[in-house]
């Protein structure tokens, strides 16, 4: 069973045919429960999202900030697997056909097995993984896996990457080039900042890869900001936090379903 890097690739061409960035939405798996969170992943592609990335909660998220790392925590207590996540790649690609992405630390996968890992995602219908912990020059095991089951591997680089390492990076990468708009943990902000666009110049610069921008957006407003000069939006906390502090679960799911329209209307200002 091959995966859908295809779809992921093709997604991100229309949304550069269009003149706009594709909007990339991230929620954990299991959050507030399985069956919760596969709903607000549905809700997040139905509401305007191009693309999804499905967390893999992990006790010690060393780029998630506060308000993931809750989530995880919640996640985690309700006894979400990894079963559980493949569960909701393919419930969420399967209602929408739409790509998903797992986003994991390399720690659960090792333990799972790569091989058996990969061969489930792609079964799953997923696009890919984004490994943010996961050193490039000790990711050829994965890379031939993900390879051989037609999986995007995304690799995350950040301000402090220097240009020789940025190309290392985005050579062994495929589906598209995270980069993290500033140093720190995700979370919400005030702006994302000049370190972003500076970034996506330089990471272009040693690829022809699509370069997606995540870290710190929040609303319409930065979103279109960061449409401006990246090829894709990643969002994740925003929506944690639209669901954590709704009043119950529905209307957690309207008010992610929402975020995600207004967000797409931000990608979609862009002249």
């Amino acid at each position: 069973m091959s995966g859908n890097i295809q779809l992921l690739q093709d997604t991100l061409e229309q949304a550069r045919a269009e003149k706009r960035a594709a909007l990339i939405a991230y929620l954990p798996a299991g959050f507030p429960t399985v069956d919760g969170g596969i709903e607000a992943v549905k809700a997040v592609l139905d509401g305007g999202a191009d693309i999804v990335e499905v967390g893999l909660p992990h006790s010690d998220p060393v780029l998630d900030g506060p308000v993931i790392q809750t989530a995880d925590d919640i996640a985690l207590r309700g006894g979400v697997k990894i079963a559980d996540v493949m569960r909701t790649v393919r419930e969420a690609h399967r209602a929408t056909g739409k790509p998903v992405l797992v986003m994991t630390y390399w720690n659960p996968i090792d333990r799972y097995g790569v091989e058996r890992f990969t061969a489930e995602l792609a079964e799953a219908g997923g696009a890919g993984c984004i490994l943010p912990d996961l050193p490039v020059q000790e990711s050829a095991l994965w890379r031939e896996h993900a390879e051989k089951h037609g999986l995007a591997t995304v690799f995350v680089v950040a301000p402090s990457s220097k240009d020789e390492r940025l190309a290392t990076i985005t050579r062994a990468g495929s589906g598209f080039v995270y980069a993290a708009s500033l140093m720190g943990v995700t979370g919400t902000r005030e702006s994302v900042g000049a370190q972003a666009a500076d970034l996506v110049r330089r990471t272009r610069a040693t690829t022809e890869l699509p370069v997606c921008v995540g870290l710190g957006v929040s609303n319409a407003e930065q979103a279109a900001e960061v449409a401006t000069f990246a090829d894709g939006v990643i969002v994740g906390s925003a929506f944690v936090k639209r669901m954590l502090d709704a009043e119950d679960h529905a209307a957690g799911i309207a008010a992610v379903r929402e975020l995600a329209g207004e967000l797409a209307r931000g990608v979609r200002q862009v002249s």
